[in-house]
């Protein structure tokens, strides 16, 4: 029987009581038809799961009571940085979505000479929260425990000044002599990918990652989309260095 799993901001702890998120009552409540006595998962981002039991519900919403928790040990050994060039509408989205349901860690989304997408302050702080809200449910259904941080969007140049120091920095290149197969494992460093807007990388934009640490990764020959390039390029190096390579126990 499929476990419903909910996004819980705050502290949490077994024995506690209190009253579901709106949207979360509403889906379990009004959509499932869950009652009194009956069980979901709650988490808040820091790296448990915690059981929890119905004790009331009506049209309004419904209150728990938190009876177990548990660690929850699926992230991955890599640490990926994905610096993406803010896509339109759906596309960024969808790489939102699947790179966290990949394991990435953290997002970074900026403008660049090419960008598409030109957000105004306001608009800027709608479409974090939005972006957000769309990575915490896609933690809530690959079951991850931690929800990466995405950051607030910004310049390619104001995002480069922050990087950590001690990453591994690749922009993909098809025309570049490095390949997943040639890369040497990052160990605990951090792994940061640069990923283009629809219009990719101005010249101005690739001197910029260059002279930011960046190497060219060589994926194959063909050009990817901005909404296709990270996922592949995530998905490849999970195989290579992180948790997609790990054998399912017999």
């Amino acid at each position: 029987m499929r476990v419903n799993r909910a996004y819980v901001e705050g502290p949490l702890s077994v024995g506690m009581r209190l009253a579901l998120p709106e949207s979360a009552a509403a889906h379990l409540v009004r959509v499932l038809r869950f009652g009194v006595g009956d069980t979901c998962v709650l988490f808040n981002g820091e790296g448990r799961d915690y059981d929890a039991r119905i004790v009331s519900a009506d049209k309004r919403g419904a209150e728990v009571e938190i009876v177990a928790a548990r660690d929850v040990t699926n992230e991955s050994p890599l640490r990926i940085v994905l610096v993406q060039g803010i896509a339109r509408g759906e596309k960024m989205d969808w790489i939102l979505q699947k790179a966290t349901e990949l394991g990435v860690a953290a997002f970074v989304p900026v403008s660049s000479d090419r960008s598409e997408v030109k957000l105004d302050a306001d608009r800027a702080g709608k479409r974090l929260a939005h972006w957000r809200s769309v990575v915490i449910s896609a933690c809530e259904q690959s079951w991850r425990a931690r929800v990466p941080e995405v950051a607030t969007p910004q310049s390619l140049t104001a995002a480069l000044s922050a990087l950590p120091g001690d990453s591994l920095r690749l922009m993909l290149d098809p025309d570049a002599r490095d390949s997943i197969h040639s890369l040497q494992a990052p160990g605990d460093n951090p792994l940061v990918i640069a990923i283009g807007p629809e219009g990719g990388w101005s010249p101005r934009d690739r001197a910029s990652l260059a002279d930011a640490g960046f190497i060219g990764l060589r994926l194959g020959p063909r050009i990817l989309r901005t909404e296709t390039a990270g996922i592949a390029a995530i998905a490849a190096l999970q195989s290579r260095f992180g948790d997609l390579s790990q054998a399912v126990p017999a």
